[in-house]
């Protein structure tokens, strides 16, 4: 499908096209522990960079879960935790902080800051931050077509899985018309929706099933039942035979019911505490999350706390709780 038409461009995707047209190298990389957005994202546009004749490397500090093992190109993506030093330019997709990559020698070369969360530091030679934007590869399709790239059914699959995950299905409350129409351009090139979704969800392990039934059953609700608490140790993993990547949406499940609002899941590794935060319509958790020293969306958060005190889940708790409406009476 050819490129929609732009009018007018923002003054930094114009510049980093100027700069991207102009490199002969460039090195993309996002947050350590990439998810669907990250991944999309960093793949469609390093298919979009290669058409124009640079040499690309994508570059991730973690693995990607295997859950996105079907996403075309994914071991063109090198696991590492430094670069020697980089001649060209290095485009760092949503990733507030640069040190939020677990990639060291970045700054080498000439970083080129694209993301769409709250709070991002700035920290780019040029910073494209759109927070309307509900992903990063919304950014990306835009940036791909600026650069006069027709979107292939790849580049399109990425793109979509990414926007697919990182809405939540397009639950979020940060989609807007414009993230329709990118995905009706994302369809034109003949990608399935539909199948692409049911490979995301509806490809788990038994594993995945275990694990949900015991979180579950231990699951406690807070604060008249309107948040919902869910903690997981390695034992349990252990007893379950089932491995991180079986935790993949779980965090999300106590939304299904009408009461809950926001979900707390704990879990407790040898580097501290994990806490991933969900949430419901305009209950905004990315502000808990950047208290204890995280980030995220507002409605999908998440944060570590490398020593945590006796009393860590009843502050969580007690944070949470401070964003929910007071709407019972």
């Amino acid at each position: 499908m050819p490129p929609t038409p732009k009018t007018t461009l923002p003054h930094e995707l114009n510049r980093i096209c100027e700069l991207l047209r102009a490199a002969p190298s460039v090195l993309l990389t996002s947050h350590a522990r990439p998810d669907g957005d990250s991944l999309g994202s960093q793949l469609a546009l390093g298919e979009a960079l290669t058409q124009l004749g640079k040499q690309v490397r994508i570059v991730n500090s973690d693995p990607a879960p295997p859950l996105y093992a079907f996403l075309p190109h994914l071991s063109s993506i090198e696991v590492t935790s430094s670069i020697t030093p980089w001649p060209g330019q290095v485009v760092v997709l949503e990733c507030s902080e640069l040190g939020r990559t677990g990639v060291t020698g970045l700054e080498s070369g000439t970083v080129l800051n694209i993301d769409h969360h709250l709070g991002n530091s700035r920290y780019g030679v040029v910073n494209w931050i759109d927070e309307s934007a509900c992903a990063c590869a919304e950014l990306v399709v835009e940036l791909i077509e600026a650069l006069g790239i027709t979107l292939t059914p790849e580049m399109a699959t990425n793109a979509y899985v990414a926007i697919l995950t990182d809405t939540g299905s397009f639950r979020h409350a940060n989609i807007t018309a414009r993230t329709f129409d990118i995905c009706r351009r994302i369809a034109a090139t003949g990608v399935n929706p539909a199948q692409l979704a049911a490979t995301v969800y509806n490809n788990g392990t038994m594993g995945h099933l275990r694990i949900t039934g015991r979180l579950l059953d231990r699951m406690v609700l807070e604060h008249d039942g309107r948040i919902a608490v869910l903690s997981l140790d390695e034992s349990i993993l252990d007893e379950t035979g089932c491995d991180a990547n079986d935790l993949e949406g779980v965090a999300n499940l106590p939304l299904a019911a009408r009461d809950v609002k926001a979900v707390i899941f704990l879990r407790h590794t040898e580097n501290g505490l994990r806490v991933s935060l969900r949430s419901k319509d305009n209950i905004d958790v990315r502000q808990v999350a950047t208290s204890f020293g995280g980030g995220g969306h507002r409605n999908a958060a998440g944060l570590t706390i490398e020593d945590p005190a006796s009393n860590a889940r009843q502050q969580l708790v007690a944070s949470v709780a401070a964003t929910l409406p007071d709407d019972r009476a």
